[in-house]
């Protein structure tokens, strides 16, 4: 049994589960404090994500910076970013259900041994897995579900945001609904280093 962040890392970088193994450069595991309170989790990594091996790092990741920035959150301190699948699906299409399926269990340990209080979807992919099975980003953004003591809100994926600058506004606003909660539920993040 997986008791540490480093077994399963290398348990996961060892997957030859799907498809998906046969194309990736690297296994994009996760990144940020295994202590955090603040989880985020995208649907799977893009090109530059593949190619460095750590979560949102192209374009969409440095939006992800710049909101994390606004709300006092970094991904190097006081949360933790990991995705649905942590190998790059073919030309950036979504994930397929049974590539998430066969990687779900390594989410799962991922949120095991955190055991973040609040989880934040970035996008519809995770969100559907994630929160519910009929969830719509453009109508339920920043609305908070509690399933099993975890408080889970689902935002725009960044690369959406680059997409449509005009919903950015939005997208901050569930960033500052996301410190608000944070004070709430778990105002020591802000003290993590």
């Amino acid at each position: 049994m997986i008791q540490t962040m480093e077994q399963l890392r290398e348990t996961v970088c060892c997957c030859e589960k799907c498809g998906l193994a046969a194309t990736r450069h690297n296994v994009v595991f996760g990144v940020g404090n295994p202590r955090a309170k603040v989880m985020f989790i995208g649907e799977g990594p893009g090109e530059n994500e593949d190619l460095q091996g750590e979560p949102f790092v192209g374009r969409g990741g440095q939006l992800l910076d710049k909101l994390l920035t606004a709300v006092d959150l970094d991904r190097n301190k006081n949360i933790y970013i990991a995705n649905m699948v942590k190998c790059r699906p073919p030309k950036n299409r979504d994930p397929l259900p049974e590539e998430m399926e066969l990687c779900k269990p390594y989410l799962r340990s991922q949120v095991a041994l955190i055991r973040p209080k609040i989880i934040v979807c970035l996008g519809r992919v995770s969100a559907i897995q994630l929160i519910k099975q009929d969830f719509k980003v453009t109508r339920e953004h920043g609305q908070w579900f509690e399933k099993n003591g975890t408080w889970m809100m689902g935002t725009f994926h960044p690369a959406a945001l680059l997409r449509n600058p005009g919903q950015k506004p939005e997208g901050l606003n569930d960033f500052i609904a996301l410190r608000e909660k944070i004070l709430q539920v778990c105002p020591e993040v802000y003290g993590q280093q």
